[in-house]
């Protein structure tokens, strides 16, 4: 298509070009600027990510988990101006708050849940389990990373999702997320109003114990009729799709409970949906975006929508949270309007390290202080790359554009002096008050035959480029004919020269020169305001440009703690040791594992 169309033509429109990883920004480039990758020698992979890129190698389970392997990732990003710079060549960003669309207003609710003996006993078996693993005391093929990851955040949605023998606990997100269900359907019986329940780690099954049912068992017991709760999973096709979101657009189903992929995009049925809930959190930013564009939405009837969110504490769900809202971030700093920060961390993480999930297990503080310290730095750094563009934009202006601006008004004051003396020096009016003017080589002492004179000479021009004209009170006067604003103009010239346009009267030429002629005085005070309000502006960016950053002393200490939490959690080290360490007893391994966390 690029070499029909020329490279013209085509166009992709989504809200979500980057869904996960930076990576992903240079698949759109393949797409949209091939040859412009071509022209900068970035269209392979590796010549993008060395321009672009730092990657790091760190050990991870392999995928079939029969051991682990070094494996290479994207850490951290740099140059991101002219990489965003680039891109904008093709790309149109458009934000939410740069549209306003019409849109309702979302009020967010988190959900604090205390955790029941069990998940909190089963949390610190998974420690244990993360540490066996690493000890390799375990086979990988009975138990790894992935799995125990996988088990945190099942553990964090419902503990029967680990054994559906256990009981259901008052304080666990389905009593929760049932009884706010209950309450916003119960208030808004009139309007039948709707909601929806987004769950991905839980679906519904026939056997076993899931989610979705243990909701809709919960609000059947509460008093909501089954005909108005609804599975997405159970619209097997795009027409049972459509006949199911119609009925939630008209108040027909009041609950739909699905997951982020069959609910997700293209669902369109926003018009009465008043709340929206998150049981689970998925791995992309995206998927939460997703999510969320079913109910903040052109069409919904509520001025205002309520989203909630169901977070279990001590377990999992903070830390994933935290990890979509770190990915987010990343991704917003690119997909902006602003200018970027020249380098930023990447996330892309499928497991937790070991270091993380003994930490997270065993209740940490000092992960939750490093995740409000990663945000807080985050924020401070793009305060900072703000600054700075401002202060080089200062200083340039301070070296450059004041300086060259001063010098011209100067030189134009003392030319409108100069031009004002010889003005007067050979302004030498006849008896009819008019000076004569001399034109093609003939002097005319009437107006009216100059003006005749102006406009005959105007007639004669074969071509638009400036001829002499003759000279008129001092000043040599040359005629041309402006193509763009489609008129004839003359210029004066003595010191500086000024431009006159012309009509097609005869007289009125004539007194359009007198009139800038005797204008040099007020362009002159003009020109002295200006160059005053120049050098009070070229001192007050002098004055600005010295300004230190304000928050460098909150950036540097919060860095630094940030460095030393790093160091303490051994987030980093931890991965890195499990080749170099063997089995070792398991009080040994633990007592190694407990150093570190406080190292």
């Amino acid at each position: 298509m690029d070499e029909i169309t020329g490279g013209k033509g085509i166009v992709f429109a989504t809200g979500t070009p980057i869904s996960n990883t930076m990576v992903e920004l240079y698949t759109m480039q393949r797409y949209l600027q091939y040859s412009t990758l071509e022209a900068k020698g970035l269209s392979h992979f590796d010549a993008w990510a060395s321009t672009f890129g730092e990657t790091v190698t760190a050990i991870e389970l392999a995928p079939e988990g029969t051991g682990y392997r070094a494996k290479t990732r994207f850490a951290r990003f740099y140059n991101l101006p002219e990489l965003m710079a680039m891109f904008k060549e093709v790309a149109d960003i458009q934000t939410a708050d740069m549209l306003d669309l019409p849109v309702p207003k979302a009020n967010y609710h988190t959900e604090a849940l205390k955790p029941s003996e069990f998940q909190k006993q089963m949390v610190d078996d998974l420690a244990k389990r993360a540490e066996r693993v690493r000890a390799g005391m375990v086979n990988s093929s009975e138990d790894n990373m992935l799995v125990i990851t996988n088990d945190g955040r099942k553990l964090a949605l419902d503990q029967r999702l680990i054994n559906p023998m256990l009981p259901s606990s008052e304080t666990g997100k389905v009593a929760s997320c049932a009884q706010n269900i209950f309450n916003i359907w119960q208030r808004t019986a009139e309007q039948r109003s709707t909601q929806m329940v987004f769950i991905d780690l839980s679906t519904p099954k026939s056997d076993g114990f899931n989610a979705y049912d243990a909701i809709r068992t919960e609000l059947l017991r509460k008093g909501i009729p089954a005909e108005e709760i609804a599975y997405i999973h159970n619209a097997k096709t795009e027409a049972q799709k459509q006949e199911l979101f119609g009925k939630v657009r008209s108040g027909q189903i009041r609950v739909l409970l699905g997951s982020t992929a069959k609910m997700g995009a293209g669902t369109n049925a926003q018009n009465k949906l008043l709340a929206l809930h998150h049981l689970d959190c998925p791995w992309r930013p995206a998927d939460l975006q997703q999510r969320e564009g079913r109910i903040i939405r052109q069409g919904n009837e509520n001025p205002e929508v309520e989203i909630f969110t169901y977070v279990t504490e001590n377990t999992f769900d903070s830390y994933l949270y935290q990890l979509v809202e770190s990915k987010q971030r990343f991704i917003g700093q690119i997909m902006a309007s602003k200018s970027p920060v020249r380098s930023a961390d990447d996330v892309d993480e499928t497991a937790l390290s070991y270091a993380e999930i003994k930490a997270l297990c065993s209740g940490n503080p000092k992960i939750k202080e490093k995740m409000d310290l990663d945000v807080a730095v985050q924020r401070l750094k793009l305060l900072k790359a703000s600054y700075l563009n401002q202060k080089y934009a200062l200083e340039d202006r301070v070296l450059k554009e004041f300086p060259a601006k001063i010098k011209a008004l100067e030189q134009r004051i003392e030319g409108y002096t100069t031009d004002a003396a010889h003005l007067e020096a050979n302004t030498h009016p006849n008896e009819d008050g008019f000076c004569p003017m001399v034109i093609e080589g003939t002097t005319y002492a009437e107006k009216k035959a100059a003006g005749s004179a102006i406009l005959a000479a105007c007639q004669n021009m074969t071509s638009p480029d400036a001829i002499p004209l003759g000279t008129y009170r001092g000043f040599a006067m040359e005629l041309y004919f402006e193509s763009f604003s489609k008129e004839y103009r003359i210029t004066l010239k003595h010191d500086l020269t000024h431009t006159v346009s012309l009509g097609d009267s005869v007289t009125g030429n004539i007194q359009r020169i007198d009139n800038v002629l005797s204008d040099f005085e007020n362009q002159r005070q003009r020109c002295e305001e200006q160059l005053e309000n120049t050098m009070f502006q070229l001192e007050t960016a002098k004055t600005e440009a010295a300004k230190p950053f304000p928050q460098e002393e909150e950036l540097r200490a919060k860095s630094t703690r940030l460095d030393e939490l790093n160091i303490e959690l051994n987030m980093d080290r931890a991965e890195s040791e499990i080749l170099d360490s063997g089995p070792e007893t398991e009080d040994a391994e633990i007592s190694q594992v407990e150093r570190c966390a406080v190292r």
